[in-house]
Parts: structure tokens; C-alpha cells; sequence
């Protein structure tokens, strides 16, 4: 009798990273600190609206101060850099998030780069990004983070294990690359020139889905007993990976809600908490 695949609950992670947060917090406030994370949304796209208020309300779940910077969309790149470097320039702000997308006028990684790295707590700076490759980042991206957070919870190996990443984009493909290949992975990064691509995939252990493309990767793309995480998010709750198609598949999988999701947003919770412990030398 073949072995139920194991689903990798996003939310049951969350839930734990979220209980160690409360007490760290706890611990600040003996400090009469208040960990803040200030998000700015440049125009008024709808789903960049709900993720700034979701992540407003997970702020204010755990006592961490929420502070929404909201810009017109007729904002300027420069205008966006001065709001950015104003809340650098603000001992209350520890962590700074924009939020994408911006408007195709705005130069976005110029804005990215404003951002102090000390304040940098969703790893946007090449900064970030460099030192991240480097293994001593202290804020790495929240989504290729909570992937290794995933595989840690449930005891999923990733030494000497072969992962193939889809998907090369700076905030999630290229970082998540680097954190499994500092953990002992061996890793191949797969895009749209990628040719062959199903056969890649098939060699896989460890599949990692960060192609944008709802039920891209296939069932017969995947070995039996690979390990899948979804961190694709598209239109009408579905992942970047076929979840019926492969279920039978994996040894073990994320599913799209509830899945890399929630695991990001404790992610970001935490490495906003850190900065406050960071900013005032208690660690």
C-alpha cells in the first residue's frame, strides 16, 4: 500500500514561529520598545492593498506597531526614495517594506536600494542579497526563508539532496538558490530558457516553484518521493505547481492557500522583531 503523501501545513509553521515572537516581544516591551514595521504602497492596486492590510493585522496580533505609508500613484522615483530614506532616518522604524509592484514609471530597484540594510527585513538590497549569498545575511527574502523554515519544521532533509528551482527572480528564485546551496543541496536553477525542462525536474528532490504560472509543473515532471514547494500565488487561490497532478507524487507537498503563504508573513513578522533587537544592541 503506497504511503500518503505528507501535506506541509503552512499554517500549523506559522502558528509556532508566531508563539516564539510573543515572548520576544514581551521582551521588548520591558524596554518600553515597540517593534515597528512600516510599509509603503505606492498607487492603488487592489491585491497590494489586501497583502499591506494582512500583514497590518498579523503586525497588530502580536504588538507589533504597523505603520502604512501610502503614496500617490503619480509618485515620482525620486519622491519615493526621499519617503524611503525618511523612515531610515526614524529610530521608531525597524523594518521597511515596499511593496510590489510599484508603477512602471518608478524605478523600483533604485527604491529597493534605499532601503538601509538594517532596516532591510524582507532582503530586497543586493546588499541583502550579497551578503545572504555569503551565508551571514541577516535578513534573507521572506518566501525563499520560509521554504527552508517549511523543510526545517518537518524534518526534511536538505543536505546532499538535489533541488531544482523554477524560477530566477531576485526576491525569490536567486535567494532561495543560495540558501539551499549553503545548506548542502545541490542546486539547479531552471527559467523560461531553460530547455528540457521536465526532464530536469524528474531528477529532483526537492522542486521549488517560483515561476508566476498557475499549475505549471506537472505530475509526470515529478520522481516519486520528491519534496514540493509551491511559492506560486495567481488568480483564484492556485500555485505555481499542479497539486492534484503531483500529490501522488511527492513524499510531501505545500498546498496554495495555507501553504509557503502564511509561513512568509511570520517570516517578515520575525525579521522586524530581530531589527528592533539589533537596533538596540540587545543581541
Amino acid at each position: 500500500m503506497s504511503r500518503q503523501p505528507m501535506i506541509l501545513d503552512g499554517n500549523k509553521v506559522a502558528v509556532v514561529i508566531k508563539e516564539q515572537l510573543k515572548k520576544r516581544v514581551e521582551q521588548l516591551a520591558k524596554s518600553s520598545i515597540v517593534p515597528c514595521l512600516a510599509t509603503v504602497l505606492v498607487g492603488n492596486d487592489p491585491a497590494s492593498e489586501t497583502y499591506v492590510r494582512m500583514k497590518s493585522n498579523a503586525c497588530n496580533k502580536l504588538g507589533i506597531d504597523s505603520r502604512r505609508i501610502y503614496l500617490d500613484k503619480q509618485t515620482t522615483t525620486e519622491q519615493l526614495v526621499l519617503a524611503i530614506q525618511q523612515l531610515n532616518a526614524d529610530p521608531q522604524v525597524h523594518g521597511i517594506l515596499l511593496q510590489h509592484p510599484v508603477p512602471s514609471h518608478i524605478d523600483e530597484r533604485a527604491a529597493f536600494e534605499a532601503i538601509s540594510i538594517e532596516k532591510d527585513v524582507d532582503g530586497v538590497t543586493t546588499t541583502g542579497f550579497a551578503q545572504l549569498a555569503f551565508g551571514f545575511g541577516r535578513f534573507p527574502c521572506c518566501t525563499p526563508a520560509a521554504i527552508l523554515a517549511i523543510l526545517d519544521a518537518y524534518g526534511l532533509p536538505i543536505e546532499g539532496k538535489h533541488a531544482v528551482v523554477i524560477g530566477r527572480s531576485p526576491i525569490l528564485g536567486k535567494p532561495v538558490s543560495q540558501m539551499l546551496l549553503n545548506r548542502n543541496a545541490t542546486v539547479t536553477v531552471c527559467h523560461s530558457k531553460t530547455n528540457a525542462l521536465p526532464t530536469i525536474v524528474r531528477l529532483a528532490d526537492i522542486v521549488v516553484a517560483a515561476v508566476g504560472k498557475p499549475n505549471f509543473v506537472q505530475g509526470d515532471w515529478i520522481k516519486p518521493g520528491a519534496v514540493i514547494l509551491d511559492a506560486g500565488y495567481n488568480p483564484g487561490n492556485i500555485g505555481d505547481v499542479d497539486f492534484a497532478a503531483c500529490f501522488n507524487q511527492a513524499s510531501a507537498i505545500t498546498p496554495v492557500p495555507a501553504g509557503v503563504g502564511p509561513v512568509t508573513i511570520a517570516t517578515l513578522l520575525k525579521h522586524t522583531v530581530d531589527a528592533a533587537f539589533y537596533a538596540n544592541g540587545l543581541e
